[in-house]
């Protein structure tokens, strides 16, 4: 690891920056297995074109509940591997999150043999979930106390509760390595906890659409994710970088413009969508760009051939195209956003 347990907010206050993805996993047809040169066609496409600034390897949007154990810790060292091998221009950090304890334990603790920068844990589902504070502190206290990896936590409504910030707040401020927190709640309660944890805990998002106001108004410092950097760019047209990069550098008129411009590609992406398919038609869509998407698993839903037709049709009006210009702010030195 690059820092001491002790250092983990610091140095995640100094690297954990820019835009960062959740990656989907590519299987192979027929058999469904783990793409393992897929996926590193499509890591070194990430890193070295679209210059990601981190990625977010095994989480719901990388189908991790159908994956076995053996399969998460190899997509976490092809990760590992391939970010080396591209000279560390990008950050990682690995979903261990599980409703079983101790594999969220041996996941976490292979990412921090192999090097990985950081992990993600969700919050766990809790059956009959009321009065959950104390449960849920004493959850992330054990899961950190076992490893020295920075820990993002991660409170979404599928684990049938929120985390409310006051807890966000003790879980951090008693943590030395809960570095982060990928906040999927309402933006009064996000707004709320980065109030109360400034210089604490690094608090984001996954919506694309509220993130340069978050930036503006938040001084947030990183997209801590979903999947939008990795569908709505591609290797010469990496507008959420640009506006990134111009709203970091104060330039927020200008950031506007070029966050307002790519409203055709969100829309395509929301008519598009077949209901119940978010995996099947977002890895159908990375086709179209010319990354490598493949099927999903079970219980996981595949598109009807009408359903391709659909997307095929929204992507050809998003204006979106492998051969895509720049945008105005190409003038902006600087590789991954990070």
């Amino acid at each position: 690891m690059r820092y001491k347990r002790t250092d983990a907010k610091a140095y995640a206050r100094e690297h954990l920056r820019g835009v960062w993805a959740a990656a989907p996993t590519p299987f192979r047809e027929g058999d469904l297995r783990l793409d393992e040169a897929g996926l590193r066609t499509n890591l070194r496409h990430w890193i070295g074109s679209l210059e990601i600034g981190g990625l977010f390897m095994g989480g719901k949007q990388g189908e991790f509940a159908s994956m076995s154990v053996p399969e998460r810790k190899r997509l976490f060292e092809i990760t590992v591997d391939e970010t080396a091998a591209l000279g560390h221009r990008n950050g990682t950090i690995m979903s261990c999150s599980d409703q079983n304890v101790d594999t969220v334990i041996e996941l976490a603790k292979h990412a921090q043999a192999i090097g990985a920068d950081y992990i993600v844990v969700h919050a766990p589902m809790l059956h009959f979930g009321h009065d959950i504070d104390d449960t849920v502190y004493e959850y992330y206290r054990y899961v950190a106390g076992q490893v020295d990896i920075g820990v993002a936590m991660w409170s979404h409504p599928d684990a049938g509760y929120l985390m409310q910030p006051e807890l966000c707040a003790r879980i951090a401020r008693d943590i030395p390595n809960v570095v982060a927190i990928k906040y999927s709640v309402p933006r009064e309660m996000y707004t709320r906890l980065t109030r109360m944890t400034e210089g604490t805990l690094i608090v984001s998002t996954a919506s694309e659409a509220e993130w340069l106001d978050n930036i503006v108004e938040l001084d947030w410092q990183v997209y801590l994710c979903s999947i939008p950097p990795l569908l709505y760019q591609t290797a010469s047209d990496r507008r959420i970088n640009d506006y990134t990069r111009l709203a970091m550098a104060g330039r927020i008129d200008e950031a506007r413009r070029v966050r307002d411009s790519l409203e055709p590609v969100r829309n395509a992406l929301k008519i598009s969508r077949p209901p119940g398919t978010p995996q099947a038609y977002q890895k159908y869509w990375q086709q179209l760009l010319g990354q490598v998407g493949g099927p999903v698993r079970r219980p996981l839903l595949g598109l009807t051939d009408d359903d391709r037709a659909r997307v095929r049709a929204a992507f050809a009006a998003s204006g979106l195209s492998t051969q895509s210009p720049r945008s105005d702010a190409k003038d902006l030195a600087g590789s991954a956003v990070r």
